[in-house]
């Protein structure tokens, strides 16, 4: 994991994608690039065409080429702005430690970019919530689902708050995306000095789960890990964000969905709970 890529749009989460970026880039020794995006759709109103459209034809010439005016130094700002965001992100990162930094500026919609960066990327970080992040805050921002839906590659997303990293939660099912979570725990030097916790959700006693979690467990301390496993019954996304509160968890690693195929086109609905609920930090694999 030697490439991790920075999503960000100066909201009110932004600090915390840095901080928490940081503390993966620096423990990795890896190379951070930081990428904001200008909303297109600002772009394109810049245009008489589009404006004479909007506002009828008996419209005066001089009020559509004050509208266009606007228009195009309102997409002058919004450059400034991300030119500012981008300077902010790289004085907050070179404080944490980070270094090489790559600052990256592009106007579009930020999931149409991902594709791109994503080949050459190891992990993708952004915020719970971006520019609105003040309003229907129990909400996911526009863009997480999307984002999350369209990469393959780990995904972390960050809370408002920054905290240090002591004890990580691994979210554990059994499924081939939780072996791979292991896998990553096993290939990649993040998590030795920490507390691990391994939590399987069962049904009952009887519940094949518990068996794959004894293996998963015992895998792990062949490897040098020493997890704590745990089985608990329940409504799995309230199990695992009340477990991740009364331990005092700081990180969970879960799937972004679960068995089923039919999830492949929406995000896993324990992952989206656990992502409105919890105010730590989630690493989704898929």
């Amino acid at each position: 994991m030697k490439k991790i890529l920075l999503c960000t749009d100066g909201s009110a989460f932004a600090e915390s994608i840095y901080r928490y970026g940081a503390w993966f880039a620096t423990r990795l020794s890896a190379e951070v690039r930081v990428l904001s995006v200008i909303d297109i759709r600002s772009q394109k109103m810049a245009s008489n065409s589009n404006l004479s459209g909007a506002i009828g034809l008996g419209a005066s010439e001089e009020l559509l080429n004050n509208l266009v005016e606007i228009e195009h130094q309102r997409a002058k700002l919004n450059h400034q702005k991300t030119k500012l965001i981008l300077q902010n992100a790289e004085i907050a990162l070179k404080e944490y430690g980070v270094a090489p930094i790559n600052l990256i500026e592009k106007t579009g919609f930020l999931v149409d970019f991902l594709s791109e960066f994503e080949v050459e990327s190891d992990l993708i970080v952004l915020g719970k919530r971006g520019e609105g992040a003040d309003f229907a805050s129990k909400h996911l921002g526009a863009n997480v689902e999307r984002i999350i839906r369209s990469i393959h590659k780990p995904c972390l997303v960050t809370p408002r708050e920054f905290q240090p990293i002591k004890k990580v939660l691994i979210a554990y099912d059994g499924s081939p995306t939780g072996a791979k979570i292991l896998q990553f725990l096993v290939n990649i030097p993040l998590f030795q000095d920490l507390e691990l916790h391994l939590l399987t959700v069962a049904k009952s006693s009887e519940d094949s789960k518990i068996v794959l979690l004894n293996e998963a467990g015992q895998n792990l301390k062949a490897k040098g890990l020493n997890p704590i496993c745990q089985i608990q019954a329940g409504n799995p996304e309230q199990v695992i964000v009340d477990y991740a509160q009364t331990q005092s968890i700081n990180l969970l690693l879960m799937g972004a969905y679960g068995h089923n195929r039919i999830r492949q086109l929406v995000i896993g609905s324990t992952t989206a709970q656990v992502l409105r609920s919890s105010n730590i930090p989630l690493l989704l694999f898929r």
